[in-house]
């Protein structure tokens, strides 16, 4: 009889994984707790996002008004507002990708 405990082995991990992540709340504007985990760790490694944007829409306003209003640095507001999207849209990062490894 085939040994299949490895992969009982990794059902039990993905579970566990599972069982681990947060339970989606009431709003869906709600940062991910392990995205602001990322967010206030002064070591994160930053990146560059430079995409073009409808000038309409006000963005660098905005971004700047909303950074004035609150003191939330310009990036970490691109970074929960964008994070927060693709994970209502089923797109959260690779669970198996360490913060050194994405860079």
């Amino acid at each position: 009889m085939p040994d299949h405990s490895h992969h009982a082995r990794r059902l039990h991990e993905i579970a566990d994984a599972l069982d681990a992540e947060p339970q989606p709340s009431d709003d869906v504007l709600a940062p991910h707790p392990d995205t602001l985990d990322i967010i206030r760790n002064r070591h994160t490694k930053r990146g560059q996002l430079n995409h073009a944007v409808p000038e309409v829409l006000q963005f660098q306003r905005r971004i700047r008004r909303y950074s004035a209003d609150t003191g939330v640095p310009h990036g970490d507001i691109v970074a929960l507002a964008l994070d927060t999207w693709l994970r209502a849209k089923g797109y959260p990062p690779d669970p198996g990708l360490r913060e050194t490894e994405v860079f």
